[in-house]
């Protein structure tokens, strides 16, 4: 081999580090510009390739945005798949998850608006995706595992729908982002403020336990 010349191990890793930092820096574009706004060309600017290799790797501006959306989800699912709840109590389980979705969602902005700009195209992109099977599923794995052992010790209602409950979560959680500036401007209230902070992550936890141990 020439001296020098790469091998196809680090070929390999310097196409999926290429890869993971177009799609790192597409994520802020996506989110900042929303799908129509945004540019391969300033991408591509604003990374160590070019258009034409971006094209390469994704076959162009839609293959990208949905690659940028799959990761966005992934990473929470991953997430509260690696959470460990099952040697806690229901009910505390039941928070620590809330508040997973939470504290990610807050740090997680880009996150917050690409799922609202998605729902502007009415999900069409998503629809798309062939890893959706496995964007779902993660969620709700964790949280029926939970719900199931809170009703078995007769602390959790017996009708309860996981998605339901995942529906509130993310309800909450998103808001939070999505909607902040409107919230702000209408209540003079910032969502993200940090000395709100501590009251909203526990009135999320709340919301959730007071649904799954209300009465049925």
């Amino acid at each position: 081999m020439a001296a020098g010349a790469a091998t196809p191990g680090e070929r390999v890793r310097d196409a999926e580090r290429t890869r993971a930092e177009i799609i790192d820096v597409a994520t802020h574009e996506f989110a900042d510009q929303g799908y129509a706004g945004a540019r391969v060309d300033e991408i591509a600017a604003k990374t160590r390739t070019t258009k034409r290799m971006i094209y390469y790797y994704f076959g162009g501006k839609e293959g990208l945005y949905l690659a940028v959306l799959e990761q966005a989800y992934q990473r929470i699912r991953l997430l509260e798949q690696k959470l460990d709840v099952d040697h806690l109590e229901p009910v505390e389980a039941l928070r620590k998850l809330a508040e997973l979705t939470f504290d990610h969602h807050e740090e997680h902005q880009d996150f917050v608006r690409l799922v609202a700009i998605e729902n502007i195209h009415y999900a069409q992109h998503l629809l798309k995706s062939r890893a959706r099977d496995g964007l779902a599923a993660p969620a709700l794995d964790v949280l029926t595992r939970i719900m199931a052992r809170g009703v078995a010790a007769g602390l959790f209602r017996d009708d309860l729908d996981a998605l339901d409950v995942h529906m509130i979560i993310s309800a909450f959680c998103i808001f939070r982002g999505a909607n902040r500036y409107t919230f702000q401007a209408i209540f003079d209230r910032d969502l993200l403020d940090p000395r709100l902070r501590a009251h909203l992550r526990r009135m999320i936890g709340d919301l959730v336990v007071a649904h799954v141990t209300a009465t049925a």
